[in-house]
């Protein structure tokens, strides 16, 4: 008995599409927007490790030494410079642990992601009078992550 693989008639590659469209073994082009989506979460990873980092090494800066940083103006949210140390290392040691669960595909991490990159924009949004391009920055930063983390689709590819 022969065995026979059935082709569709006026095909002779195979599938539709299959040779003009993609590569032989290449992916879909229907995939492409989730693949592109996919990266945007993987570079959101890498950018909360990296702003976690940061944000861990501006609270060590402003618990060391209260003077590296000038208030200008008073303000109703006003801490000590020690205050927001310990808030900017809190925050980001967990964003930066969270962005390193992203990367390892942890389904927790994306929605902690959303919940601490959000509270590191606020926080980074409260420390304007005491630095000013830095935060911008991080908001920026913070901003895109969040876009990333929320615009992904479920149970897309």
């Amino acid at each position: 008995m022969s065995q026979s693989t059935a082709q569709p008639a006026g095909d002779p590659h195979g599938g539709a599409g299959t040779s003009w469209n993609r590569p032989p073994g290449g992916a879909d082009p229907s995939y492409r927007h989730d693949s592109w989506v996919s990266g945007g979460v993987a570079f959101a990873g890498v950018l909360m490790l990296c702003s976690g980092v940061l944000s861990i090494l501006q609270g060590i800066s402003a618990i060391a030494r209260d003077d590296v940083y000038a208030r200008v103006g008073l303000y109703v949210f006003e801490f000590s410079l020690t205050g927001w140390g310990w808030i900017h290392l809190i925050i980001g040691v967990l964003v930066a642990v969270t962005g390193a669960g992203l990367l390892k595909g942890m389904t927790w991490a994306r929605f902690a992601g959303l919940f601490f990159v959000s509270l590191s924009l606020i926080a980074q949004f409260l420390f304007l009078p005491y630095a000013f391009f830095w935060p911008i920055t991080m908001i920026a930063i913070d901003l895109f992550v969040i876009w990333a983390l929320a615009s992904r689709q479920e149970g897309a590819g």
